[in-house]
């Protein structure tokens, strides 16, 4: 589990094929501290275990269906990614809570300079609009964000000087792919109401959840 606060950015200084993926071998500073093989790491929004670890890098195996799901399949050597070790119990929760299970593949639509902030614009994979709405949470590359704007299945992002800097959207571009997770309790609340509109007699519905603030 992650609270996508990006710890540093990466850098991907060698790929190698192995049965099924390939094998990362990750440039990085910060996150090395306390790193252990086994150690799971989000890697732009991706949950990955790590298999070596050597003062200055670690690796990391991708195959099967993070590959399928996950910008990772496209990755190439000389790529920055933003970097963020597996929270534990008694930290902060900075963001909000990420597994780096990614849910789908968004393309960025816009990028302006607003003041010193930042506009971006992406549009989300349309089977998950259903999970979006305005000042709810997404990770967007591992990075915790919040929703400004929502229109239909694109949504607006307004990013700040220090996350603009500290993270890798600093480098990318109108069309450029991005991994998307949806808020987890989205889909827990799908569920339920999927579940309780099945029973009799449920109090659960759509209504009912935006009276209480939902």
């Amino acid at each position: 589990m992650f609270t996508g606060i990006v710890e540093e950015i990466g850098k991907i200084e060698n790929i190698t094929p192995i049965a099924g993926g390939f094998t990362l071998q990750i440039k990085a500073e910060k996150v090395i501290e306390e790193l252990a093989v086994n150690d799971s790491v989000c890697i732009d929004g991706v949950c990955l275990t790590v298999t070596k670890k050597e003062n200055d890098a670690f690796w990391a195996d991708a195959v099967g269906a993070t590959l399928e799901k996950t910008t990772l399949n496209k990755i190439k050597a000389d790529t920055f990614v933003n970097l963020e070790r597996s929270v534990r119990l008694n930290d902060r929760l900075g963001g909000h809570l990420v597994q780096g299970h990614v849910n789908g593949i968004g393309t960025i639509s816009e990028i302006k300079k607003l003041g010193e902030n930042y506009l971006v614009k992406i549009i989300i994979p349309d089977d998950l609009e259903k999970y979006l709405i305005k000042e709810g949470s997404i990770a967007i590359n591992g990075i915790s964000l919040t929703i400004a704007e929502l229109s239909n299945n694109e949504i607006s992002l307004s990013i700040i000087p220090h996350t603009w800097q500290k993270t890798n959207l600093k480098a990318k571009k109108v069309n450029d792919n991005v991994n998307v997770e949806i808020d987890i309790l989205a889909k827990y609340v799908e569920k339920l109401l999927t579940k309780e509109n099945n029973s009799s007699g449920s109090i659960i519905s759509e209504s009912w959840l935006k009276d209480i603030g939902y």
